[in-house]
Parts: C-alpha cells; structure tokens; sequence
C-alpha cells in the first residue's frame, strides 16, 4: 500500500470508565485520502474511540491527534474539520430537503452563497433537485442515507466518520453509496467508516477489528484473509470474534 501523509494519529488511545477498560491502548494511523474500515461487534469499543476522535469525548489517556489538532486541547478545532453520519438519520424529518441544507450550510458557518451553490451542486449529482421542496419524511430511505451523506461533507471537511452509513437500505443502493464514497476519497476526503455488513469492508482500504475493546487485526482486506486462510471478511470476523 502507498505511504500516505496521515491525518488520524492513535497513540495507546485508552477510555476507562470506573474499571471498565472500553479502549484499551489502540494504536492506528489513518492516512489522507484512505477509506479506513472500523469493524468489531456491539459492544467492542467502536462507538467510544469514534467518540473520541471527533472531540466529542476525552481519552483517559494516549496521544492522539486528529487533522493534527490535539483530542485534549483542541476539541473545537476537531469538530470544524470534520463531518460525521449517524447511523439514525442526521436529517430533521419535518424540514424540506432545501431547508435541511440550508440548516446545516448555517451550523457549519458557509454563506448563503456557499449554500445555495452546494445545496444545487449535491442535489443535481444526486438527481433530486425537483425533490427540494420535500419534506425528508416522504422519501425513501436510501433517498434520506444519500442525502445524509451529502450534508456531512457540505462543508468540505478532512474527514468524514460514518457509522453503518447503510443500515437497512437495498444491495442496489449500498452499492451506489459506496461509489459517493470512493469518489469523496478520491477528492482527498478522508473516509472512517463503521460497517456490519462484512461484505463492506472489502470496499475499504485497510480496515481493523476490535474485540473487547483491543484492535486484534488491522491490514489490508486481501491481507487478512490471507492471514487467517479464509476466502471473506465473513471468516476474518468471525475466526478473530470467537477469540474475544
């Protein structure tokens, strides 16, 4: 794999509550550009580390920085360079497509004109500009998980998380979803996903596997199934998960 500059650094990455040890000295680098899988089952750590690296948390300890700003520091800097989709909709149901743009163009600080040109520009590539004045609750569901995508990176962020962006919706649609991804890390976007469809994380360009709470594996796809002897992610996750 291509050396790339890295813009997610994780140094001994460790979150306790009490005695619960949630992350347990995660050491990972993600690189500008990268699609970078992180997988592990409910209640493996997924959701606290993510927490973490989009300064929504504070570590116990470690060093980790994130677009190079600092997790203890410089929180607020974090957040202004990144963009995030939940796995339930980040979209408010009651409000029309243009108006969840307009919302979200105002929160991230862009002018009306930054707005209006990025509402036109997603909205034409993704088909719908005769659907802006819809309200969101009257559309499909890949509709809205497209949607979604496409107000986390409006204001042009360094990194994008995602958290099983595609929950629920149609092979035809995950397929065209990870297309917009492939085309946003082509644009230099960094890409931090969490998936439970394994067949996903073949998409990625490296992923890693958390078990309680340690990351056990973290290579490439093809290099891990090599690794383990298996012919899917399917059997990476499943061998590795029988160990936890």
């Amino acid at each position: 794999m291509e050396q790339r500059e890295s813009i997610i650094e994780a140094i001994n990455l460790t979150k306790k509550f009490g005695n619960f040890v949630a992350n347990d000295n995660l050491n990972f680098m993600v690189g500008k550009g990268e699609i970078f899988g992180f997988l592990g089952a409910n209640g493996a750590g997924k959701t606290t580390a993510i927490k973490i690296l989009c300064g929504l948390s504070r570590p116990t300890s470690g060093n980790i920085t994130v677009a190079g700003f600092d997790v203890y520091t410089e929180r607020e800097k974090i957040k202004k360079n990144i963009g995030y989709m939940s796995q339930k909709f980040s979209l408010y149901e009651d409000l029309t497509v243009f108006e969840n743009f307009r919302f979200y163009g105002g929160i991230y600080g862009l002018s009306k004109k930054e707005i209006r040109e990025r509402t036109n520009y997603f909205l034409d590539k993704l088909g719908l500009m005769e659907y802006k004045d819809k309200v969101i609750n009257e559309l499909p569901l890949g509709w809205k998980q497209k949607l979604a995508f496409s107000l986390a990176i409006l204001h042009k962020p360094r990194i994008v998380f995602l958290d099983e962006p595609t929950g629920g919706v149609d092979p035809i649609t995950r397929r065209q979803f990870w297309d917009m991804i492939y085309e946003v890390a082509n644009d230099g976007i960094t890409v931090f996903v969490t998936t439970h469809y394994m067949d996903e994380a073949e998409y990625c360009g490296r992923v890693s596997i958390m078990v309680d709470g340690r990351i056990e594996a973290l290579d490439t796809p093809e290099t891990l199934k090599n690794k383990y002897e298996v012919d899917s992610m399917d059997g990476v996750f499943l061998k590795l998960a029988r160990k936890g």
